[in-house]
């Protein structure tokens, strides 16, 4: 099955498409086109838009779905008569919202994602800049003034996850790869003992690593399958002599991490 899918919006449309493919993935045998159509923030646009509604119905043989975040009742509208199944997310919540706030709602597009709070935004500028001078243990002196260091082989998920946090929850996160000569040492750097508290190990499914690695460095032996089942090995033994949390990223995704990350900084009062 085929559906075309559009995500709709007054202004940048992240809203739209996070909580749409949010809905969407519940749906995996479908096949969506999506098409993304921010900034309809007129009157004409929006009948424009309905004409590539009406198209795009035509073409698939089922009406087209649009997921859109709009405020503005005369936009919104227009796109409810195109030729589409329209769900404006914003309608099932400001509304109750304002009602039980006692508070009329801006109605302001853009609010969303706007720089309404100068003090996080600077934050979140720094961390992502902490977090890509301190990948891949660059700067181990810099741990002291982390929020969160990732442990673990090369290859499970460190960097990217380290920019996740410093992305959207503004934490300053660095990371340590666990290489050979630690693994002849059969000891972690020190500076990362220093911040145990604040340490967390990331390990996956050796099969897994394989592929990721093969897709890196086809047919060597730090890809091979033995290389990576005894990184691993390694890595589980001295993660556990330090005693910290750690957290298999096989089948989960950054986000999925991320959140663990976040609960085990608050279990600990580190955030």
């Amino acid at each position: 099955m085929k559906r075309t899918v559009f995500f709709v919006s007054e202004s940048t449309g992240i809203t739209a498409e996070t909580l749409g493919h949010s809905l969407l993935s519940q749906f995996d045998s479908v096949d969506f086109e999506q098409v993304y159509m921010p900034y309809i923030n007129t009157e004409a646009r929006a009948r424009a838009l309905t004409q590539r509604l009406h198209e795009a119905a035509e073409r698939d043989g089922a009406r087209p779905l649009v997921f859109s975040t709009m405020l503005d009742a005369s936009i919104a509208a227009i796109l409810r008569e195109g030729d589409c199944f329209h769900l404006e997310l914003f309608e099932q919540f400001v509304e109750p919202l304002s009602q039980e706030l006692g508070v009329s709602p801006s109605r302001e597009s853009g609010r969303s994602h706007a720089i309404t709070k100068p003090s996080m935004y600077t934050k979140r500028i720094e961390a992502i800049n902490f977090a890509m001078s301190n990948d891949d243990g660059m700067r181990p002196d810099n741990f002291r003034h982390a929020d969160v260091v990732l442990v673990g082989v090369s290859r499970s998920g460190k960097t990217p996850t380290c920019l996740y946090l410093a992305i959207h929850y503004g934490l300053r996160a660095a990371n340590h790869p666990l290489t050979e000569d630690d693994f002849e040492r059969e000891a972690l750097p020190p500076e990362v003992c220093a911040v145990k508290e604040k340490v967390f190990g990331l390990t996956i499914e050796a099969r897994r690593l394989h592929l990721i690695r093969e897709e890196r460095r086809p047919g060597s032996e730090y890809a091979s399958l033995a290389r990576c089942r005894n990184d691993i090995r390694l890595a589980h033994e001295m993660l556990g002599r330090l005693g910290v949390p750690v957290l298999d990223t096989t089948s989960q995704s950054i986000e999925e991490i991320s959140a663990q990350v976040l609960r085990g900084l608050r279990n600990s009062g580190q955030h």
